[in-house]
């Protein structure tokens, strides 16, 4: 099954700091990459709670919706374009993003503290349902791009998609990667196929290999945090059908990350690379 893409960045809300620091930098990336932002509120049972307490009709909803999407065509001079939605946050970004085909998902948070209480296990489960890349986002701001980007490697499971993946976003954002990776001979034969097929394409990398027996998520942030690196990229893991995802033990503390580095969470769907990007 292959994923249409329309050049959109697409962006949840819960018309909170943590939501419009989300769509700030959603809107940023947009702007840098020449796309569309798409907003997106969920209207779940909070948002129906707080609009009773408030004696509020969805009308409103989409008012606000509306007002948030001028503000960010003139801040931004992108085109930028409003949804609201009911459902549950658990479905229907997912749901939302296949529709408008979305290249990439911001996702807001304040450490374990998300959109509509979308925290800890709740926000991997939406990162590992959607079609597009999420990127994870606190307070620190965009900063023109992605230049540097630390690509953790754990296991040697699924490295083609993974490599292509890397590879597109790389030459979306004009990045260096640098791979982190953990010793073991399956791990340099995997990292071996994703820096030949890096050094074919013309994608700038370094390797850096772990420590043994240490806290390996915290080694990776150590690390980005030195290199001031603009983000760090995960790799879900894939089962043989490619329709369920899977964290590994270290991702939701670099999710999470102390030094509020971005992070992207790249579920490596089957698409067509040729209407992507060519190689």
């Amino acid at each position: 099954m292959t994923e249409n893409m329309n050049n959109v960045v697409l962006v949840p809300t819960d018309f909170t700091i943590v939501g419009e620091n989300a769509i700030s930098q959603a809107a940023e990336a947009a702007k840098f990459l020449q796309y569309k932002v798409v907003i997106l509120h969920v209207i779940d049972k909070n948002t129906k709670a707080q609009l009773k307490k408030d004696s509020l009709d969805k009308v409103s909803v989409k008012g606000k919706l509306q007002d948030i999407v001028e503000e960010v065509k003139k801040n931004y001079g992108i085109d930028a374009e409003g949804i609201a939605q009911e459902g549950s946050i658990f479905t229907t970004i997912s749901d939302v993003a296949k529709d408008v085909g979305a290249n990439l998902l911001y996702l807001g948070t304040h450490g374990k503290v998300g959109i509509q209480h979308l925290t800890g296990s709740y926000a991997l489960k939406v990162v590992t349902s959607s079609p597009a890349p999420v990127i994870v986002v606190q307070k620190r701001s965009f900063n023109e791009g992605y230049g540097h980007i630390v690509l953790p490697i754990t296991s040697d499971s699924g490295p083609w998609e993974k490599t292509k993946w890397a590879a597109h976003i790389a030459r979306q954002f004009n990045s260096e990667i640098h791979i982190y990776q953990m010793d073991g001979e399956h791990i340099d034969e995997a990292v071996q196929q994703i820096t030949d097929f890096f050094g074919k394409n013309e994608v700038k990398y370094t390797i850096k290999i772990a420590q043994k027996n240490t806290n390996f998520a915290k080694q990776v942030i150590d690390y980005a945090t030195s290199n001031n690196a603009d983000l760090v990229m995960i790799m879900t893991d894939p089962d043989q059908s490619f329709k369920r995802f899977i964290l590994g033990s270290w991702d939701e503390q670099m999710i999470f990350n102390g030094s509020q580095i971005p992070v992207m969470c790249i579920n490596p769907r089957k698409f067509n690379w040729q209407k992507i990007v060519s190689y």
